[in-house]
Order: C-alpha cells, then structure tokens, then sequence
C-alpha cells in the first residue's frame, strides 16, 4: 500500500482494520480514477483515433487528460486544462504542449474568471469542422467561470459563501450558478462553432445529472430547480431562466461514478473474507444525523461492512474552524458508538480534501471520545461540532486520512465495520 495510506502507530483505531479499511477505500478509488475511467471509455466506444482537440476542466482534469492521451496516442491537436491550485504535477506544467491554468475552489476568485475568458479565446481559436472532446470532473463549477453582465466577482463570491456555510447542496447550489453564467447550463454552446463535441464525465452529484455535474457545461436544465429558500436578496436579482436545445453532433457517457467506487470497494472487502452490504440509502441531508443513522444501522445490523454513499452537508457558524463534511461526519460518528461495541467507521471525500483542510475524511471507533489525555473526551468533540472544527480533535487522535489529489471525484463514501 502507498505509505500515503498508512496509520500512525499510535492510532486511536485498530490498526489491523484500520488498514483494511484504508484498502478497501484505494480499490474504490482506483476503478474510477481519471486516467483509468476515461481510457476505459474510449475503448467501448472504439472511437476511431483521430486528431481532435481536447479540454478538460474539474479536479480530475490531469488524470483525465493522461487517459484519453493514452488512447488518442498522438492525436490531440490542442490541450486546454483547467484544475485546482495543486493538482497539477510538475511535469504537465511543464510540458509546452498543453495549456494548463489553476483556479481557486470551493469559493471562485479572480482566477476563475480568468480560466473562463481563457476558455472562450481557446475556443474562438479553434479551426470550425475539427473534434472537440471535453472532459469535465467535479469542481468546474468553481474553476471556470464567465459572469453575466450585471454580476461581479464579489457578487459571486458573496453568494457562494452562503451557499456553502447554509448547507445548501451541489444540486441546488449549481442551479443558482447556471443563472448568473453565460456558459453553465448549457451556454457553453454558443462559443462552440461548428463541430462535433464528445463529452465524457466523472459524476459528483446524486443521480448523475449531466446538467448538474459542473453546472452543466454542455447540458441545458430541463427545468428551472433554484431553491424556493434562497433569500429574496438573492433570488431577485438572478436572470431569468432559459432553457437552451443541445445541439445534435453530440455525445456524452458517465465515465465514473459513486456506485462503481461502491461496488469496486465491495468486491476488495469480499477478498478480504468480509461479510459486505452496499446500502440503498444515498447519504444526503446533515451530516450529524446522518452519521447517527449510520452508527444505529451498523449496531443492529450483522457482523461485516457496510458501505454508503452520498454527500451531506454542514450549517457552518460564523467563525468556523478546521474540517470539512466528512470529519465533522466521522467525529458525529465516534460520539454516537461505544468503547468496546466492535464498531469503526470511515468517512472520505474521494477527491482527496475536506473543507478547508488538506484532508480526505478519518476512521473512527467508539474509543475517540474517553481520549486517555482527558481533555479531548466527549464535551471537547461536541464542542468542536458546534464550532465545525473536526480536525482539532481528528488530529490529535491520529484518525485522519490523507491522500493528496486523488484524480477523481465520485462524492463521498462511508465504510461501517462491525466484528
């Protein structure tokens, strides 16, 4: 295993179950990284292997972009890639061949903006008639941008923050998006030409909605779902909604998602000789109770794993603290177990962050909360709730995973194992 995934010694956790958790979670994200998913589809596609022109815009752009390099070997004409800050490898950077620009998420700035005008001049200067394939990966919502006339960057990032610290979803924070853009929701079209377009994506939203997998890019919504709570200060100075048709020379294919990462985990767990249930429930909601529910199902169920997926959400207070959605998951999870109940959970982005931390998620077991040190018992850990700061707690109780850019993003997953 790649020491990245590795437990301290001193962990809180089990180690021996600790690290079969942590390989389970690697053969999840393996099946959907980038490079694999997208070679992948292009070989059931069996496309022929001409010369096109290739964008790639999400957290997965680089891995994406290395597996439909892979397959077109010599047939990328042009290379446009747009990513966060840090997930691009020193030798794309420097390799004169492609075009590679970073941008700021979760909260867009001038950098995102910049990506988006350097998007419609890449475009403009593309020759008619020649192929395009788009690769689009979550967090292009954030990375790449094109305001409409009446909004600022301040605007948006005003707006964006409240989203997040709201808990509203990527559903209906990318429907708000597609408003105030002049190229999500499916206006991208209009900066196209005259071309055939190829689209593939790695999905994650619920349900794997094209037009909200990075608001939509080349997919016009087929209604208008900006939720009725956004306050009227937002909500009245949105545009008007209006539905746009795809053009025809079109396809797209879901490469990766957050079932194939599901089941992929599930058969290495079978391997492992546990016993393995992949819930029908999709996580969704608060992240607190979903935790609890989770530790309730795993204490009545059977001995064995349990796998979710999903993605919830946080109510962030004003002043907020270190951690993201899935350490404030773990961290509910570990107050609602028991020392000694046989339970442990993971809870992990598959991108390889977690809110504001470099962080993917933790594993926890109902030890963490009678921490030998006193301090860091169960009022300390609920208190870090209060103030959305799992990490502190997390931290200290070497339950933290860390695997840097994963080259994917298939939302989150949750591991229950009960011995």
């Amino acid at each position: 295993m790649d020491k990245r995934y590795e437990a301290g010694s001193d962990s809180m956790v089990s180690t021996a179950y600790r690290q079969n958790l942590l390989v389970i979670y690697e053969a999840g994200l393996e099946v959907v990284k980038g490079h694999h998913a997208v070679y992948q589809a292009l070989m059931k596609q069996d496309l022929p292997q001409v010369d096109c022109h290739l964008i790639a815009i999400g957290k997965a752009a680089e891995s994406m972009y290395q597996g439909a390099k892979n397959y077109l070997e010599k047939g990328v004409k042009s290379a446009l890639l747009i990513s966060k800050f840090g997930h691009f490898s020193t030798e794309l950077l420097a390799n004169p061949r492609v075009k590679a620009i970073e941008a700021d998420h979760p909260v867009p700035s001038a950098s995102s903006l910049q990506a988006g005008s350097i998007l419609l001049e890449h475009l403009k200067r593309l020759p008619n008639h020649e192929p395009l394939l788009f690769l689009v990966s979550g967090g292009a919502s954030s990375l790449c941008e094109v305001l409409e006339d009446d909004w600022s960057l301040e605007q948006l990032q005003g707006l964006t923050q409240y989203l997040l610290a709201n808990a509203y979803t990527i559903q209906e924070m990318n429907a708000i998006r597609q408003r105030i853009s002049k190229i999500k929701g499916g206006k991208l079209w209009q900066y196209l030409g005259v071309r055939s377009v190829n689209c593939l994506m790695i999905s994650d939203v619920v349900g794997d909605d094209p037009s909200v997998i990075g608001s939509g890019l080349l997919f016009p919504p087929h209604e208008d779902k900006v939720p009725d709570r956004l306050p009227p200060a937002w909500k009245n100075i949105l545009p008007a909604f209006n539905p746009l048709q795809t053009p025809h020379d079109f396809q797209w294919h879901i490469v990766a998602s957050n079932a194939l990462a599901l089941q992929a985990m599930a058969a290495k767990a079978r391997n492992l000789g546990f016993v393995v249930r992949i819930s029908e429930d999709v996580l969704q909601g608060d992240a607190i109770e979903c935790a609890q529910v989770c530790v309730e199902q795993l204490e009545q169920g059977e001995p064995g794993i349990t796998l979710w997926g999903g993605e919830t959400v946080v109510q962030l207070p004003e002043k907020a603290g270190r951690g993201g959605r899935n350490q404030h998951f773990a961290l509910a999870a570990a107050l609602a177990m028991e020392e000694g109940d046989g339970l442990m959970l993971l809870a992990a982005g598959t991108d390889g962050t977690d809110g504001n931390t470099p962080y993917a998620g933790a594993i926890v077991d109902g030890s963490l909360p009678e921490h030998p040190q006193g301090l860091y018992n169960a009022l300390m850990a609920q208190d870090a709730l209060r103030r959305a700061d799992a990490t502190s707690i997390l931290e200290l109780n070497d339950c933290l995973i860390e695997t840097g850019p994963t080259g994917t993003n298939v939302m989150d997953v949750v591991m229950g194992l009960k011995v």
